[in-house]
């Protein structure tokens, strides 16, 4: 039975000022109707339309939006632990949460002219993204002419406006072009449906076409100013969670979410052991040495990277409070650590899947989505474990950095 929003811890006096504990509470909440929905989303392509509304009633697209427009503002462990809660029921809902909350903080980095653009009337609006560079990009008097096709918008049809990524002619001869991020309304571009993948279905990470449409500068943002945490919109969002590096946020927002499916993973395989017997031995799984280790190794390892993930963006809280900069060293090693999730948590769920026996092949086995989508991840450029790995491991050798999107 799917559980109605109304349901949720949702204090009345509280519901416009909730504590961090009150919005991972309504999260949790959640859990069985996200359960219960995954196979739909994944059927239908899409979360479905009440998931989003559930989030919205709850506020959880609220945690890293400014105050200025209804938002939170809360540090990101809270939206992480949004993120991680989710996941553990339904995989393609927490990555839609993921990429589609973190925008409401790339949205404040933007001019404020922007931001009212999508939130003055309505502070409940979404936005959703693909920073692929592939834009042809034409500047004009007061901004570009824009064109291009795009993939992987996840969550796109839950949006009335997207971020689409591009590069800006040199303005000089033998410059180097400067990549922006454009933000244009819905009425601006168009979704072609052509998702059908092998996980994470349910993100509904359609195609974004863009045919010829004029994108005012106010409406893009440099990476250059993501980079180093000075963007437009800080004259008007002044909290220091405004103040992290774009990249060290977003790519943990298409991490994360393995972490979250793999500790549901581990939630199932001890569910599913207790009830499993080998047809061939009539040993209980529960009694396998094999399978104890698998599950005691997939939890160590969830609980590691957890514990890294919060210490790291606390100590990207603690230097953004104290107006210091991240050495770009740290950056390229928490580029790392980020892309690394997805490949250890697919590779713990390929080993939990293993001691389900013949029982492990089937659609209908409750590990299987969680292979699936956790494999996807890895396909995202973000998750791309070796060149990441590469620069960090060149940087610890003496090398110079390769990679600006830290």
């Amino acid at each position: 039975m799917q559980q109605n929003v109304a349901s949720l811890p949702l204090p009345a006096d509280r519901l416009d000022h909730p504590t961090p504990d009150e919005l991972v509470a309504r999260a949790r909440a959640m859990l069985p109707a996200l359960a219960e929905r995954a196979a739909q989303a994944e059927r239908e392509q899409k979360v479905s339309d009440q998931t989003i509304e559930d989030f919205q009633q709850a506020g959880l697209f609220r945690v890293l939006q400014p105050k200025r427009y209804g938002g939170y503002e809360m540090d990101p462990q809270v939206f992480f632990d949004i993120q991680l809660a989710i996941a553990e029921a339904c995989m393609s809902s927490a990555w839609v949460y993921g990429v589609l909350a973190v925008h409401n903080w790339q949205l404040a980095l933007f001019d404020d002219r922007a931001q009212q653009d999508v939130w003055g009337n309505d502070d409940s609006i979404l936005t959703s993204s693909t920073y692929m560079p592939v834009a042809k990009v034409v500047p004009v008097e007061g901004g570009f002419q824009f064109s291009g096709r795009w993939g992987f918008s996840s969550g796109s049809e839950h949006c009335q406006w997207v971020l689409l990524g591009g590069l800006v002619p040199p303005t000089e001869a033998g410059g180097p072009p400067e990549y922006r991020t454009f933000l244009l309304p819905r009425s601006d571009y168009r979704i072609e449906q052509n998702w059908d993948v092998l996980g994470l279905r349910g993100t509904g990470s359609h195609d974004i076409v863009v045919d010829g449409v004029f994108v005012p500068d106010y409406r893009t943002h440099k990476s250059s100013d993501g980079f180093l945490c000075d963007s437009p919109g800080n004259a008007v969002n002044t909290s220091p969670l405004y103040r992290l590096p774009f990249a060290q946020i977003f790519v943990r927002a298409v991490s994360t979410a393995s972490l979250g499916a793999l500790q549901g993973a581990i939630n199932q395989f001890r569910a599913y052991a207790l009830k499993l017997v080998s047809i061939n031995t009539g040993q209980k799984t529960t009694e396998d040495v094999g399978a104890q280790m698998a599950c005691a190794e997939a939890q160590a390892a969830a609980d590691e990277m957890r514990v890294v993930l919060q210490r790291n963006f606390a100590h990207l809280m603690a230097l953004a409070r104290a107006g210091q900069p991240l050495p770009v060293e740290t950056r390229v090693e928490y580029r790392y650590q980020s892309a690394a999730v997805p490949e250890r948590c697919a590779a713990q769920v390929n080993r939990l899947l293993r001691y389900c026996g013949g029982r492990g092949i089937y659609l209908t086995n409750p590990l299987t989505r969680i292979f699936l989508d956790t494999h996807t991840a890895r396909a995202h450029v973000a998750n791309n474990l070796d060149p990441y790995g590469r620069n960090y491991g060149g940087l610890l050798m003496g090398q110079n950095n390769r990679d600006f999107f830290v």
